[in-house]
């Protein structure tokens, strides 16, 4: 005869017990508490109502057929007889009295706890409900966050409803969600800008390559430095990208740098490019210490300074460089002379890249990265960036960036 077990009577689906949600953890809290506070209360109550209650013994002082004063009491109890009959009597009626009391209380006592164990059930009930309701819009939440992908990063929760937690909650996820599609559109755009700059010196070496195989007798020095010149532009963009990359990533050391130094070595640096160009450099530096990069801060100066001169008048043209320092904060402002450049596509020349009809210079021109690598050092070092057109032609560019702590 097979062995009857548990298992093959009890339905499969019922022995599976819920995992532990936050649902089930809410149900449980409400009933437990509800439970706790309920059998709290029970016995307050129980306590109180046997202290207070208790069984009385009332001795009649009178008989109907006629009246009885206290001295015709007092002779009836002098009696020995009388006497021990009526403490007889009145000992068992003290006896069943109280003995009707402790009946009363037991039954008061189970039939509170009956009542206190169906509303148990009724709370676990409701907790579930009232738990589900509150948890709905996270379920709705975590259905649609997990239908998101990099394909569809514009759609939001949009959560509607009062201003409560789970509201902060949504909003805080729109906002995430948001400032991710932005990111993710600007590596798209960055990756497209780049391969496309990448590619642009590859063809033009290919093409070279193609006319010197297709013309054996030209020229073979003036092919070389065609190619070099190629190959700088190639390895100028390469290292401008990596720094690019570093500057993002934070992957630097930190130090106690005097951002007036790193200035005013750009300047001597790219002052023979300047007095190339016809282009006066003015400076007004005050010591300004900051903690940071010192390589990329001076990548920061030097791309400033070369930005100014390069984009500049033609002939005669001013470059205003300063420094100041104040008790939370230093700023280094670059200022040019330059075409006159409208609000917004000034907005834009720190995007990779991206550079001015106006402003853009055959020699010189840079790889187009010069500003966004800017922007990046200056964001690897809490700072903000902001360009502004000048009223008379060209721009003003200000760095600030948190100070260092004064020393003790």
């Amino acid at each position: 005869m097979p062995r009857l077990s548990l298992a093959g009577l009890i339905p499969r689906r019922m022995l599976h017990l819920p995992s532990r949600t936050v649902r089930l953890r809410l149900t449980l809290l409400y009933s437990g508490l509800f439970l706790v506070s309920g059998a709290v209360l029970l016995a307050i109550t129980y306590l109180l109502f046997r202290s207070r209650t208790g069984p009385d013994l009332i001795v009649a002082t009178g008989n109907p057929h006629g009246s009885t004063g206290p001295r015709a009491l007092k002779e009836a109890l002098a009696n020995p007889d009388v006497a021990g009959y009526v403490r007889h009597v009145a000992e068992q009626q003290y006896a069943q009295a109280v003995s009707r009391h402790a009946d009363d209380l037991h039954q008061l006592l189970v039939r509170s706890g009956i009542a206190l164990a169906i509303m148990t059930v009724v709370s676990i009930a409701l907790g579930w409900l009232v738990a589900g309701r509150v948890l709905r819009p996270l379920r709705a939440m975590t259905a649609t966050t997990r239908q998101i992908s990099e394909r569809n990063l514009d759609e939001r929760l949009a959560l509607s409803g009062p201003r409560d937690e789970l509201k902060d909650l949504a909003d805080t996820i729109d906002g995430l969600l948001a400032r991710l599609e932005a990111h993710v559109a600007e590596q798209q755009r960055f990756a497209a800008n780049a391969s496309h700059e990448l590619r642009t010196p590859l063809a033009i070496t290919q093409t070279l390559l193609d006319v010197a195989r297709s013309d054996p007798n030209r020229d073979d020095g003036e092919l070389v430095e065609r190619l070099h010149a190629v190959n700088t532009r190639a390895i100028d963009l390469t290292e401008a990208l990596l720094l690019l990359s570093r500057a993002d990533q934070r992957s630097f050391t930190r130090e106690d740098v005097d951002l007036s130094l790193m200035a005013e070595e750009a300047i001597e640096t790219l002052l023979p490019l300047a007095e190339e160009r016809g282009v006066t450099i003015e400076t007004s530096l005050e010591m300004t210490r900051t903690i940071g990069s010192r390589a990329l801060l001076l990548q920061l100066s030097t791309n400033l300074v070369h930005n100014a001169i390069v984009y500049n008048l033609p002939d005669q043209g001013s470059v205003w460089v300063s420094t100041s320092a104040r008790p939370d904060v230093v700023e280094l402002r670059v200022e040019n002379t330059g075409e006159t450049l409208a609000p917004q596509m000034v907005s834009t020349l720190a995007e990779p890249f991206l550079r001015g009809d106006e402003r853009v210079r055959a020699d010189h021109a840079g790889v187009g990265l010069g500003l966004a690598i800017v922007e990046s050092i200056t964001q690897a070092h809490d700072g903000t960036l902001t360009l502004t057109p000048r009223a008379a032609g060209g721009l003003r560019v200000t760095v600030r960036i948190p100070a260092a702590s004064p020393p003790r």
